[in-house]
């Protein structure tokens, strides 16, 4: 069988310390392995230094915040993240920063015991121009505890995802119990309605996404109106094209929704925004 580079054992950095994945180990009675108590964030690589850091470091103290974990400070996580894709050498590299509430008892209680802090990497899959959507009957709940946090909670996600393989698509897009469109397992959405670019409020519950934030600022220079508006998940779609942002797809046109092809997948807009955030990515790793 032919290998590739991200067959290799990999290191990662837990706890102050490299060591060989193989040789890695968490408690059994790890809170995040139980009961979901943890946070993460996934990152991209192009080179040694993770793209966009400050900005995924700072959501990360969010979430953390809403579980009373403790974060690492700045600097000794972005030169841990260094190492670590030093390390591997796999570019792009999707790096990702787990922080789990540690051992504790066996229920919803937390214990004592202190944060474990994993970072890890691998090659980040590379993606295609469009991707095939579906929308989910089940939605998010823009009122919860968890909405708009980074949570290792990612069993809908996970249901919702495997949803959307199963019918050939590569994402699966929520609505909110208000019946407003959201975001997908692991990205934010744009859509054209309407003769206008919309975007989820972060309100609706969706993840204030770091690629999503960029997006925004990209159109704010380049003059193009985006309104962060509700829009009726049912709408989608309709619209006349629409794309994704996340931090491993970057910019990517929806092709269909729930098998209904949207006609403005080769939209000048979205080239536009996909070329700027391109030249930002080979300018600037901290943006």
């Amino acid at each position: 069988m032919e290998h590739t580079a991200d067959d290799k054992a990999k290191t990662i950095w837990i706890n102050g310390s490299l060591i060989d994945e193989d040789k890695a180990h968490v408690s059994v009675f790890d809170h995040g392995l139980l009961t979901g108590d943890g946070v993460f964030e996934t990152m991209i690589a192009y080179n040694s230094v993770p793209f966009a850091f400050t900005r995924h470091y700072n959501r990360l103290k969010k979430s953390a915040s809403a579980f009373s974990l403790k974060v690492p400070e700045f600097e000794l996580l972005r030169d841990a993240c260094i190492e670590v894709l030093k390390k591997n050498n796999l570019f792009p590299s999707r790096l990702r920063i787990t922080i789990t509430g540690g051992p504790s008892p066996l229920g919803s209680e937390k214990g004592d015991a202190a944060e474990n802090i994993i970072i890890a990497s691998s090659l980040a899959p590379i993606q295609p121009e469009t991707s095939r959507v579906i929308t989910v009957s089940y939605p998010r709940n823009q009122h919860g505890a968890l909405a708009g946090l980074k949570t290792t909670s990612y069993g809908e996600n996970v249901i919702a995802l495997a949803d959307a393989h199963s019918q050939g698509a590569r994402e699966a897009i929520f609505g909110n119990v208000s019946g407003d469109l959201c975001e997908g397992t692991g990205s934010n959405i744009f859509v054209f309605h309407s003769q206008k670019l919309i975007t989820p409020p972060l309100s609706s519950g969706c993840l204030a996404g770091v690629t999503r934030s960029l997006v925004i600022e990209i159109c704010n220079k380049l003059d193009i109106p985006v309104f962060e508006e509700n829009i009726k998940l049912e709408l989608l779609e309709g619209v006349e094209f629409a794309f994704l942002t996340s931090t491993l797809r970057e910019v990517q046109a929806i092709d269909s929704v729930n098998g209904t092809s949207l006609s403005g997948t080769s939209s000048p807009v979205i080239k536009k925004i996909k070329s700027e955030f391109e030249r930002l990515i080979s300018t600037n790793n901290d943006p």
